[in-house]
């Protein structure tokens, strides 16, 4: 893993392009909603006997001991046995290995309902876009998302609010990096987006939704290029990030104008799309590129992209879910964790039930467009380039937030990294991405207590990721259970 290198020297130039600075919490400043779910809240902590997965990429620890105190960590050593005191509480973790907080950087806060679904998978449009502030936080911050990029949002006031709330303690969830409204262009259809008429309305926007919190920007399928470049213009000049789920404009196009990062792996560039136009998304909407790319092309675009500093974002769940031998559910019995379908609500649960009999056909074969992700992916990482992981949870392909954050890391090592490489991606790396891994990321000294106890090995087995026990966010330990109690049966009410 060369990445952490290279972006670290970009980022000792631009750590003023940081996302606002993000409160600590303690146990004390917890209210009432949020100290129900909370299993350990003494100001002192020791994991016992536990591996040490650190979000470094390094070689996993066995039997050490980890001991936090006020919020973050002070010891790393061998397993030991710990005096209980009346200041301090003691885990015997036997069998439990420690990992960093999840840092998720393509997350959603809303579901995508379909009115009146049918058994076919025709439904009344237009699709809605519906906000899940009570079971999203909940359902990230139990599977071990402590920081959360939006990466999108459909009221951005509402989630810098609940950012806010958050942070002060009074509602539980990972802490947000909130990302503005979609920024979109002409041809884009559907109530989600907002519909730049030109660079006036780009900086406009920007510069109104900086004003009030948000902390990035995400560029959509048909933004002009002429609207991109002033967007990123203007976020860069208060110090803020443009990602990008592009189509009318092509990687390099935006690489040269200053994107921060592009999602979705390499599956949404239209470079090689015979019917691209200027500024107009392509039919195939990058697939064919991503078929027919050659190597040398490929090549130069990563080439092009570690250059101008780009991260990707991986988010495979959502394209697995079209791969049967990655989905065994097709004609069988749901994939998901029993956990992941309780969260849903009953009209979601459907929906997907209904989705699983439509498994896409025609086109480009989705096992072999995962398969060329999946190898430019590794070649973006081994070129120097910082590969970041996202989930994309917005109600469809059985996605639901936290549980697709563990999919997305094992289908990383699916696709050639190694378990502690593909912990790396979704810890570490975002954290360099939002200049905060001096503070979360991995386990080290002095950093924030942000940890994720799971049952098992993931070192050695990826889905011991799943079992998650205790997730603590500065310090704080919250119980699983609890939180998943709190969110069954919501997502995709509210």
């Amino acid at each position: 893993m060369k990445s952490a290198g290279r972006w670290l020297a970009v980022l000792c130039l631009t750590a003023a392009w940081g996302p606002a600075h993000v409160r600590a919490q303690t146990a004390d400043s917890l209210g009432p909603e949020v100290r129900k779910y909370v299993r350990v809240s003494t100001h002192k902590v020791v994991l016992e006997h536990v591996e040490v997965i650190d979000g470094t990429g390094a070689t996993s620890k066995a039997d050490q001991n980890i001991t936090v105190e006020n919020g973050k960590i002070t010891t790393i050593g061998p397993g030991a046995s710990t005096p209980q005191s009346a200041d301090a509480t003691v885990l015997d973790l036997r069998g439990y290995s420690v990992l960093p907080g999840i840092v998720g950087m393509h997350g959603h806060l809303w579901f995508f309902a379909r009115p009146n679904l049918q058994a076919d998978g025709h439904y009344d449009r237009p699709g809605l876009a519906t906000e899940m502030s009570f079971s999203a936080p909940r359902l990230y911050l139990a599977n071990g998302v402590t920081t959360m990029r939006t990466a999108g949002s459909i009221e951005p006031q509402t989630d810098v609010n609940l950012k806010r709330e958050i942070e002060k303690g009074a509602v539980p969830g990972p802490h947000l990096d909130v990302t503005g409204p979609y920024l979109d262009g002409p041809g884009a259809f559907g109530p989600r987006p907002q519909i730049l008429t030109g660079p006036r309305d780009a900086r406009e926007t920007v510069g109104f939704w900086a004003d009030h919190g948000v902390t990035s920007f995400k560029a959509y399928t048909n933004i002009t290029r002429a609207s991109l470049r002033a967007a990123i213009v203007e976020a860069h000049r208060r110090g803020l990030k443009v990602l990008g789920h592009l189509c009318s404009v092509t990687y390099e196009e935006a690489a040269e104008m200053g994107i921060d990062s592009l999602e979705h792996g390499f599956f949404v560039n239209t470079e090689l799309d015979p019917d691209k136009k200027p500024d107009q998304c392509s039919d195939s909407s990058g697939d064919y590129t991503l078929e027919h790319m050659s190597q040398e092309q490929a090549n130069h675009l990563i080439a092009m992209l570690v250059k101008h500093h780009v991260a990707i974002t991986s988010t495979l769940p959502s394209a697995a879910a079209n791969v049967p031998r990655l989905n065994p559910s097709v004609g069988g019995q749901p994939p998901l964790q029993p956990a992941a379908l309780a969260a849903m609500s009953p009209t979601a649960r459907d929906a997907y039930l209904i989705e699983l009999k439509h498994v896409r056909t025609g086109g480009p074969d989705m096992d072999q467009l995962l398969r060329r992700d999946m190898e430019l992916e590794r070649a973006f990482v081994a070129a120097g380039g910082l590969l970041m992981a996202g989930s994309d949870p917005v109600g469809l392909s059985g996605l639901v937030p936290g549980f697709a954050d563990h999919r997305e890391i094992e289908l990383l090592v699916e696709a050639g990294f190694t378990p502690v490489q593909a912990i790396r991606i979704a810890t570490l790396n975002g954290a360099v991405f939002l200049s905060r891994q001096d503070r979360i990321g991995s386990i080290e000294v002095g950093k924030n207590a942000d940890l994720v106890v799971v049952k098992g090995d993931p070192a050695t087995r990826i889905a011991d990721i799943e079992n998650v026990a205790i997730v603590f966010k500065d310090g704080v330990g919250y119980d699983t259970p609890r939180l998943l109690d709190a969110a069954k049966g919501h997502y995709g009410e509210f």
